[in-house]
């Protein structure tokens, strides 16, 4: 009899120890942890992080005598805060084939469950590299083809991941890791419908997913049963998203502890949709390398993935006038037109001061996209500036590689934003200190529990 992929995957899952992690992505870790503390600092500060903390507030705390509420916030409710706040300013890290968020759902995931459990460092990274394994499997498969039918991925396969991250931490076996993913296919979904207005439901998912992928795991630790057949049965998670479509269901966990899917997430250094992204670099690039002021520019367009544009050029009155920080952050045009001036694109160009500048609105407006279908098999495209004395300038884009010094200088800026800079660096030697950091004695609930300010 066949084994279901779901039992496979959490048997893997559940028995993965670190000394099975490849030596040379271990430093992986860490830098998830810090990239994703920092995101969850940035985002703490924001509206929809207030939102999430009031429903939290109202959900999620405890009132034992003698015991502060905020001490005893479930890692279910935790950890949908901390990863709403991780998303929310839509930095953090990215697969390139199915365009999954892994880092804002498996590190809070993997971080309140630790410390609500009690568990050990090298199981809470553990649980990180088994989140992100299940993360990048399940969305792998798919591609692209969530988002193409108007679901956000990370919607999709984020309950999964975090249902491992969760159970690994909690220790459960492969028969209950495999009831879990069972429940975490009922947890799935995400509307894109959020391009189309600026609202927040994009930053839900996340929060959900993590959410979702803990009370899987705790009831399947209860005995609480799933669906076996949750990817490959008769009622599956892929032929209910992606009804008549083909997914290659061997790839699923095919080479498991041989191939290592989860360390090909790449890490973000601009607040914004990861495809516009290597637009950013070479337009920063070219701006320094030719020391070109944006004045000189009268035009420039961006050659782009059909699937790609339709997230982040069109509708085209939408990204050229971004009218809130969701358009912007999904505006190709706009972002383009503040690297070109700046030379740097951070959280600020999400503000509705910048975002309103008459200089960077005309600049925006004279960047148009052309659609290429021989695009899309990673972050790829082309840029071409026009000049006013005739030239133009035209650069392939590509995606960026890890670059430790850039995540921690990424780091260091998000986290100013709401802790001090002896907290900060308090906070990465904290995580940054050795091959399994003190993850679970650093996050718990916003607040934060910080570092003292001395």
């Amino acid at each position: 009899m066949k084994i279901p992929a779901a039992r496979r995957l959490a048997d893997w899952a559940a028995e993965l120890a670190w000394a099975d992690v490849p030596q040379e992505q271990r430093p992986l870790t860490g830098l998830r942890v810090l990239d994703t503390l920092g995101l969850v600092l940035a985002g703490s500060t924001t509206p929809a992080a207030d939102a999430a903390t009031a429903v939290v507030e109202i959900q999620g705390k405890t009132t034992d005598a003698g015991t502060p509420p905020a001490d005893r916030t479930p890692a279910a409710w935790a950890a949908f805060a901390h990863a709403v706040m991780a998303h929310c300013r839509d930095f953090d890290d990215t697969f390139q084939d199915s365009v999954v968020h892994p880092g804002s759902v498996v590190v809070t995931t993997a971080m309140a469950v630790g410390a609500e459990t009690g568990a050990e460092n090298e199981d809470i990274a553990v649980a990180i590299t088994a989140g992100y394994e299940i993360a990048a499997r399940l969305g792998g498969v798919a591609e692209r083809r969530f988002h193409r039918r108007g679901f956000h991925a990370t919607g999709i396969a984020g309950p999964f991941a975090a249902a491992a991250a969760a159970g690994r931490t909690m220790g459960l076996n492969g028969e209950a890791m495999a009831n879990a993913f069972g429940l975490a296919g009922s947890m799935a979904g995400g509307l894109m419908a959020f391009l189309d207005d600026g609202s927040w439901s994009k930053w839900l998912h996340a929060g959900w997913a993590a959410h979702g992928g803990i009370v899987a795991a705790q009831l399947a630790g209860q005995g609480f049963r799933g669906p076996a057949g949750v990817l490959d049965g008769r009622h599956n998670l892929y032929d209910a998203f992606l009804s008549g479509e083909t997914i290659d269901r061997e790839a699923l966990a095919a080479g498991l502890g041989r191939v290592w899917r989860g360390a090909e997430a790449h890490f973000k250094y601009y607040p914004c949709a990861h495809v516009i992204q290597p637009y950013l670099e070479a337009a920063i690039d070219i701006a320094e390398t030719e020391d070109l002021d944006a004045s000189r520019i009268v035009g420039g367009e961006c050659r782009i993935a059909p699937w790609a544009a339709q997230i982040v050029a069109v509708p085209r009155e939408i990204k050229i006038r971004p009218a809130s920080e969701m358009d912007a952050i999904a505006s190709l045009p706009y972002l383009l037109a503040v690297a070109l001036r700046d030379r740097r694109v951070t959280l600020d160009a999400l503000d509705r001061e910048m975002r309103e500048q008459p200089p960077l609105l005309d600049l925006a407006a004279r960047i148009v996209h052309a659609e290429d279908p021989a695009l899309g098999k990673g972050f790829d495209g082309v840029l071409r500036l026009d000049l006013g004395d005739g030239r133009h300038i035209e650069r392939s884009v590509s995606s960026t590689p890890p670059d430790r010094g850039r995540l921690v200088a990424k780091f260091r800026d998000n986290a100013r934003r709401a802790i001090t800079e002896r907290q900060a660096a308090a906070l990465e030697r904290a995580v940054l200190s050795g091959s399994v950091p003190e993850f679970g004695k650093i996050l718990k609930f916003r607040p934060l529990t910080m570092p003292p300010d001395s």
